[in-house]
């Protein structure tokens, strides 16, 4: 079969749809991409997949849309594929809507967070419900990454078949690595004996930077990694500037984006992720895969992924003085973090494998 595979923007297309297309490659289906333009794009190129660049907009903008539509229409009238699978709120969306249009004989669509569980105006969840329930009526095979979501789906009427397929990482890439932790330390001036938090992910509000800045003030033996960078069309205020002025000094090391996020956990004795909302984070499987304790937002995702007290601990959403709790009590033991971490990277071995994840996917599109 062919399989058309719709994303937003490159970043998720080389580390939340590749792996997939890697599974349909080896199963002997023919796979092309689409999705807007980047760097990572040539991650994806060199890896064998033709990748055709779309006017994809991370804005819901009408004009936006028809363009996209569009585009994505004469695509796939051209390459007339199979399926087309959808991935994220708009290019998702958009998959679906140009899909069903242009005859194609199924429609998938992997859910990676619904944007009216997201905060935001009454209007916009409104808007974001309405698209999810119109496109969740042309589509063949309905996937969510959390179990929770799959139960907004089918409890919505969004799609009363849908299914939770989780997340996954590869586990010969992330795990504990003592060369890769000496290594990265000598590479950044950390000293062995310092205790290394870690948070992986874009720098907007929504991923917890203040509340995460503020905990570390409380936490005066730890530094703070932070890995990410800031997408084209990511709004609200600047989090470096942030985290520059929350008083950390030396303690704060702003990394940006890194292609060996792997070595870095590895690193790393902590790993914080103290978001206000989630779809199933990559980025907690990564942690617990290399074997660190997690602190994460009790949110839908994490809650799924972190067992309280046993692999980590989950706190409120937005709160500072849980979060520098745990934290503290993580910074402070370190026979507490070796035995975390290692329930952590048991129960992401036993549920969250980027084959087992790939493998359901696949099975679930008849593929």
């Amino acid at each position: 079969m062919k399989i058309l595979e719709v994303v937003n923007v490159d970043f998720s297309l080389r580390h939340f749809v590749l792996p997939v297309m890697l599974a349909m490659r080896a199963r002997g289906h023919e796979v092309v991409a689409a999705c807007a333009d980047g760097p990572l794009v040539a991650d994806v190129r060199a890896a064998g997949f033709r990748v055709e660049t779309m006017p994809f907009a991370r804005s819901a903008s009408p004009i936006a849309l028809a363009q996209g539509f569009a585009a994505l229409h004469r695509l796939i009238r051209r390459e007339r594929p199979d399926v087309v699978h959808g991935h994220m709120p708009l290019s998702g969306f958009l998959a679906r809507t140009a899909g069903r249009a242009a005859g194609v004989p199924r429609i998938a669509y992997t859910c990676h967070g619904f944007l009216f569980n997201q905060h935001g105006s009454l209007a916009r969840r409104a808007a974001s419900l309405g698209m999810e329930f119109l496109a969740g009526q042309m589509t063949d095979v309905f996937m969510t990454v959390s179990e929770e979501e799959a139960e907004d789906a089918r409890r919505l009427w969004i799609n009363r078949h849908a299914v939770a397929v989780g997340n996954g990482r590869d586990p010969a890439i992330y795990h504990p690595d003592a060369e890769a932790r000496a290594r990265i330390r000598a590479e950044l001036g950390a000293a062995p004996d310092a205790v290394v938090v870690t948070i992986v992910a874009r720098l907007v509000r929504h991923k917890g930077f203040p509340e995460l800045a503020a905990a570390m003030a409380s936490v005066p033996n730890a530094e703070l990694w932070v890995v990410g960078n800031r997408l084209e069309g990511d709004r609200g205020p600047d989090m470096e500037a942030l985290l520059r002025g929350a008083g950390l000094g030396a303690r704060l090391r702003l990394l940006g984006y890194r292609a060996d996020t792997a070595a870095i956990l590895a690193a790393s004795d902590i790993f914080a992720l103290p978001s206000h909302f989630e779809g199933l984070p990559m980025s907690i499987i990564e942690a617990m895969l290399t074997g660190l304790p997690v602190v994460a937002a009790n949110v839908s995702g994490p809650r799924e992924q972190v067992v309280d007290g046993a692999t980590g601990y989950l706190v409120p959403a937005g709160e500072v003085a849980p979060l520098a709790d745990a934290l503290r009590r993580l910074a402070e033991a370190p026979e507490l973090r070796a035995s975390t971490g290692e329930a952590g990277r048991a129960r992401a071995l036993e549920k969250f494998t980027e084959r087992a994840v790939a493998d359901r996917t696949l099975d679930l599109m008849r593929l």
